[in-house]
């Protein structure tokens, strides 16, 4: 029989979904311009005759070595689950210019200064971006100097590895992954290839030597982590920073967590001399008035498993344009608009020939239905030009025939509500029969919006 000949193979650089012929997209990621020509398989992979770390059984694995330890940054160790395990390898993605080097840096600083005199943790820090001396400054300004942080400004990987080598550190800080490249590979920094050379030799180098290591990631348009795909599998930790560029206010959430829940949010202020923790954030996010306005309502929205006071606003407004205008901040568009619908049709709420204005205080983002109520009582408040009673909140989903659904951790959010001093509290049915009612918070359940609407003495036209 004659011998077969070798088929190329493709291979999409993104998932590694493979193909026998080059096609222009990819069919499992749906990523275009991924697909790469590898080769076949020349040969087969034979076991090792012999392995340096042999298989031992579980009960002998020593779990110390997985135990986390403190950055001296309350906020962030609590999204990690605890602090950085050695070895650990934790990517950190955000906007540019979001403050994810100047929140880095600073857990740089404390992490090195954590131990006690003459215990210090090792710390490298590799900038990519800048030099070592606007490093310095940067630090000199927040407050992040240590003895013990070693800085380094390299974008060669042979050169980052050296330095490893040579510090012996504790802790790994990489900014960014993207700007670094190694000569062994063809291309230039951030390509798909050097990104995954990199990211996969600074996870061998964490991995052998138990460096706990940070590396910074950029994102595309869209908002996902520049780079392959397989950049996300491959590191232990996944961190999310996000934020608004006009407001201090800056969240970090985990994605993806291998040592700890991937429900827990850090938050942030972010300010010209530093970055701060915030164990109490609610402040933020509610208007600092004495007097009720109308327009405005109060809701609680749990950003992971943390329960955070937030103030929504209507402006409702009449207008001679044949099309009015509706304009969200902060808020959902499409849910917007369909509580609109829902007032419209359930609560005959005049919106037809009128401008609608929608907006969150502080600059924070709701995405959760749980603040569908506290939304559609400010559109009526602002309707009627008359204000919710004071100290009251509002917390339920609004269904399109009007009806009120319960929504997760309802007695979380009552509890937030009463230690922030709030009296009064309208929610769906089924929340009160649920658990213990805080001591002081009047709770009415209701059933439909516009009963809502009466018992906030906000009557429907």
């Amino acid at each position: 029989m004659a011998a077969k000949r070798d088929r190329p193979a493709y291979r999409c650089t993104e998932c590694g979904w493979t193909t026998v012929k080059w096609v222009g997209r990819c069919g499992e990621c749906q990523a275009w311009g991924s697909v790469t020509e590898v080769g076949a398989v020349a040969a087969r992979t034979t076991a090792a005759k012999s392995v340096e770390r042999p298989a031992v059984p579980i009960g002998e694995v020593d779990a110390s070595r997985a135990q986390a330890q403190g950055t001296g940054v309350p906020e962030f160790d609590r999204v990690l689950g605890g602090g950085l395990v050695p070895g650990a390898v934790v990517l950190v993605a955000g906007e540019p210019g979001i403050g994810k080097s100047t929140l880095l840096l600073d857990v740089a600083g404390r992490a090195a200064r954590g131990g006690a005199p003459g215990q210090e943790r090792r710390v490298l820090y590799v900038s990519g971006e800048e030099s070592a001396a606007q490093v310095r400054s940067r630090a000199e300004r927040i407050e992040a100097m240590a003895r013990t942080l070693f800085l380094a400004s390299e974008t060669d990987l042979a050169t980052v590895l050296g330095q490893i080598e040579q510090v012996q550190p504790d802790l790994l800080v990489v900014d960014s992954v993207q700007t670094i490249s190694s000569a062994e590979v063809e291309g230039a920094a951030g390509n798909v290839a050097q990104v995954r050379e990199v990211a996969a030799s600074l996870i061998s180098a964490a991995k052998s030597r138990g460096i706990a290591t940070l590396i910074v990631g950029h994102v595309t348009k869209d908002g996902s982590i520049a780079g392959p795909r397989v950049l996300e599998h491959l590191v232990d930790v996944v961190v999310q920073f996000e934020g608004d560029r006009h407001s201090r206010l800056r969240l970090v959430r985990a994605v993806k967590n291998r040592y700890g829940p991937t429900d827990e949010v850090g938050c942030f202020d972010l300010s010209d001399v530093g970055i701060t923790g915030l164990a109490d954030p609610s402040g933020l996010f509610l208007s600092n008035r004495t007097a009720a306005v109308p327009g405005t309502c109060v809701t609680v929205t749990l950003e992971g498993r943390r329960p955070l006071v937030t103030e929504v606003q209507a402006l409702v407004d009449p207008t001679e344009m044949p099309s009015p205008r509706r304009a969200t901040s902060g808020l959902d568009s499409a849910r917007v608009g369909m509580i609109l619908a829902v007032l419209g049709t359930c609560a005959r709420a005049p919106l037809g020939r009128k401008d609608v204005f929608a907006s969150t205080v502080g600059g924070v983002r709701i995405t959760e239905p749980a603040a569908d109520l506290a939304l559609a009582l400010a559109f009526a408040s602002a309707i009627n030009d008359s204000p919710l009673p004071t100290g009251t909140i509002a917390f339920g989903e609004v269904g399109l025939a009007g009806e009120l659904r319960p929504v997760t951790g309802a007695h979380r959010r009552l509890a937030e509500a009463s230690r922030l001093g709030f009296t009064s509290a309208i929610v769906p049915r089924g929340v009160v029969g649920g658990g213990p009612i805080p001591d002081g918070l009047r709770v009415t359940e209701v059933a439909t919006v516009l009963e809502a609407a009466q018992l906030a003495a906000v009557p429907a036209r």
